[in-house]
């Protein structure tokens, strides 16, 4: 197939993706939300409350990480990193895990990381939002909240997979055309 012609497929398919993406949109608006306690994480200087992580805005982020120990994780972290602030002018924005504050703190200094972070470690929040538990292992993802008057509900949610929607590094490298064949995300490169 020539050049031009297997570009104009592929923005063809890139249009349907975006009427998806629509279609997608107009079902959340019609879904009704699941109301979700007000959690109490643990952070570096004691706990906080699920609530209190909305700070001014009604949106919240969660991301539901694995931790220290997953370089998928670290992958989608790092991206995040990178887009936190245009984020968080839209909608609060943190990130909790299985790993204790400390831990969390040093591994987010070392990677330059800005956004909140909060550990569910001892809670049944990760399990409870559908991304595993202590017993079968986490799983990452994403949950997206609004605090409304004293509820918190819960408006949408996904996992995180490889090749997901979540790191521009899978749509770079499927402009390759082997995709990414076989390349996993590390915590280093040489």
């Amino acid at each position: 197939m020539k050049y031009k012609q297997a570009s104009e497929k592929l923005a063809g398919y890139r249009k349907n993706i975006a009427e998806l993406r629509e279609k997608m949109r107009k079902t959340l608006a019609e879904t009704e939300p699941e109301e979700v306690r007000d959690y109490e994480f643990a952070v570096p200087d004691g706990k906080r409350k699920l609530s209190d992580l909305f700070g001014k805005r009604e949106e919240l982020f969660m991301i539901h990480n694995m931790g220290r120990r997953c370089p998928y994780c670290t992958l989608w972290a790092d991206g995040f990193n990178g887009v936190y602030h245009h984020l968080a002018d839209r909608a609060s924005f943190a990130i909790s895990s299985p790993d204790a504050p400390g831990v969390q703190q040093e591994f987010a200094a070392a990677r330059g990381w800005r956004f909140p972070m909060v550990s569910h470690q001892g809670t049944s929040f990760a399990s409870d939002m559908g991304y595993g538990s202590e017993d079968s292992g986490w799983q990452p993802g994403i949950s997206v909240l609004r605090r409304e008057k004293k509820r918190i509900v819960r408006l949408s949610d996904t996992g995180f997979h490889p090749l997901d929607d979540f790191s521009t590094v899978w749509h770079i490298l499927d402009l390759l055309p082997e995709g990414p064949a076989g390349w996993a995300p590390r915590f280093k490169y040489s």
